[in-house]
């Protein structure tokens, strides 16, 4: 057995020390612990029963049972880790791995907030204990990097400082890795990952996602932005639409040799000074990206499920075939069905929940062809 002398220098290897970030590495197998581990946090966040085991099949690039970030075979997602949104990270890395081509070609950075209530190192030992197979990575995200960026917004829960660690991946991800799907945790993905992966972001373009074109883009700022004798040029020249930075494809390449964190901390900057916004982290990437993005399939962000920012109402899909399940907005999926107030669409959630076993079969036995309809919906929009 190691001494904790030894397995503490082990730790200690693993920390990347960063202005914006430290990293926890951990490659398949089972985390051993200490003492009592941690358990008293961990079963705090409730229990969690163990994901299936999702292999790749023979037409995938073979696997290493210690596969490093910079594998070129590999299919790279960033989410958040919190103790919040916990129950709908997990469910979405489920909804990944069940319908990937080659799900152990996945690999998953997880961004933790370093002063959330439930410790980083225990939320990684959270996911080791549900998905043993998984490759992933744990970053500690340092609020204070841009806590006194942050102004109030709409909601309270978009002024979380972790809503902004997309600003800040250039910064926290390994260098090695050159290209990122970024994923909020209130989704599910009911189609091949890797043909997300596959997009092409033409000419310079930095990050591609599901344009609305048909959204009014001036409804995201306030008459102070619009009035300002310089402001609206920023924009000029360019045929900007909206976005929803829940879902993206990301050159982190371009982003770095862009100093595109930067620029979004100019708009923040200026909104400390001049509210020109009401809306949380969105709005400088409007500012900064609107009229340059990679268009990519509506299917792939059936966005608003969680109703508007105040009441969560229910929503429907919108038109044409689904390929990833987007509650954003006030109403998460998780919250209305314990309340007993799911909406329809909820229930395409539930499947993918693994926060507790006697739910997961309640689900099973009220839904027998749950995962089935939900990847005919990748291809048929019949169902709407």
């Amino acid at each position: 057995m190691l001494s904790n002398a030894v397995v503490l220098a082990a730790v200690l290897c693993l920390i990347v020390l960063s202005p914006f970030a430290a990293g926890i590495r951990t490659g398949p197998g089972r985390i051993t612990t200490n003492g009592d581990g941690g358990r008293n946090e961990f079963s705090k966040l409730g229990p969690f029963m163990e994901a299936p085991e999702y292999r790749n099949g023979k037409e995938c690039a073979s696997s290493s049972a210690n596969r490093e970030s910079f594998d070129p075979s590999l299919v790279h997602i960033a989410m958040t880790l919190d103790s919040e949104y916990l129950r709908g990270s997990l469910a979405a890395v489920h909804s990944v791995l069940r319908h990937a081509s080659c799900p152990e070609n996945v690999f998953f950075h997880f961004i933790a907030a370093e002063f959330d209530s439930a410790n980083p190192r225990v939320l990684s030992q959270l996911v080791r204990s549900t998905f043993p197979s998984l490759s992933f990575k744990v970053y500690i995200f340092r609020e204070d990097t841009v806590i006194n960026l942050i102004s109030t917004s709409i909601r309270q829960a978009l002024e979380n400082p972790l809503n902004y660690a997309r600003n800040y991946l250039g910064d926290i991800l390994d260098r090695s890795v050159d290209r990122v799907i970024y994923l909020d945790s209130d989704v599910i993905v009911v189609d091949d990952i890797t043909k997300l992966w596959n997009t092409t972001l033409t000419g310079t373009r930095v990050i591609g996602a599901p344009e609305y074109c048909q959204a009014n883009f001036t409804q995201y700022f306030t008459s102070n932005f619009w009035s300002d004798p310089a402001l609206p040029g920023q924009i000029s020249g360019r045929t900007p639409c909206y976005f929803n930075t829940g879902v993206m494809v990301m050159d982190m390449v371009r982003w770095r040799e862009g100093n595109y964190r930067e620029k979004l901390e100019k708009w923040m900057q200026l909104q400390k000074k001049k509210r020109i916004y009401d809306l949380g982290s969105l709005p400088p990437f409007l500012l900064v990206f609107g009229g340059n993005v990679e268009a990519i399939d509506h299917r792939w962000n059936q966005h608003g499920l969680g109703g508007d920012n105040l009441r969560g109402s229910c929503r429907s899909l919108h038109p044409g075939p689904v390929s990833l399940l987007h509650w954003s907005g006030k109403g998460k999926p998780w919250v209305r069905l314990d309340e007993k107030r799911g909406c329809p669409l909820d229930h395409l959630w539930e499947p993918y929940d693994l926060y507790n076993k006697h739910k997961i079969e309640r689900a099973k036995d009220q839904s027998l062809v749950g995962f089935a309809s939900l990847s005919e919906l990748a291809d048929d929009s019949s169902f709407l």
